[in-house]
């Protein structure tokens, strides 16, 4: 093999990776772009007189840590895609990412969308169990793509007792 030849494997294969890599972060955010469809503008929807904890998060929070989370998510995703669907492992930690990505996009519709912090909760705690199993699924394939969902698995059990301490002052 020519010495063009020999480089360009390794370069054809970065490139691979990165498109994964940028092509997964992309559903990721197109994920968190719906959502934010949800998210009421400040002072348009009551949850701004929703009763909340004083430990509950400034809103100016939540965009930023959810980007950093998203994009987590997404080269997550593209690692354990990069050891191929063939394998039986990469088809179900997918398949639990998929079912995560929809759980998390329903949390929005619930608690925004139907203004219902009970419905939020249900779906959070469904999202919750999905983001164990996902990290359990996902660490067979890769050990750095489950931790790299550790921060969300983090933030959403936050955001799980933070939905259930606001369901409990707004009863």
């Amino acid at each position: 093999m020519d010495q063009i030849g020999w480089r360009r494997k390794p370069l054809d294969y970065m490139n691979s990776k990165l498109i994964t890599a940028l092509s997964c972060i992309g559903i990721c955010m197109l994920f968190a772009f719906a959502g934010s469809l949800f998210t009421p503008e400040p002072g348009s929807w009551y949850y701004t007189t929703l009763h909340k904890p004083s430990w509950n998060p400034a809103d100016w929070l939540f965009p930023p840590v959810w980007t950093v989370l998203f994009v987590l998510m997404g080269i997550s995703l593209s690692q354990v895609l990069g050891e191929g669907m063939q394998r039986r492992e990469v088809r179900v930690g997918v398949a639990f990412f998929g079912i995560q990505l929809l759980l998390n996009l329903g949390w929005s519709a619930s608690f925004f969308g139907l203004r219902s912090p009970l419905a939020g909760f249900v779906d959070i705690l469904l999202l919750l169990s999905c983001i164990v199993a996902t990290i359990v699924a996902f660490a067979k394939v890769s050990k750095s793509a489950a931790l790299l969902l550790v921060p969300y698995l983090c933030w959403v059990s936050f955001a799980t007792y933070l939905n259930f301490t606001i369901l409990q002052l707004n009863r």
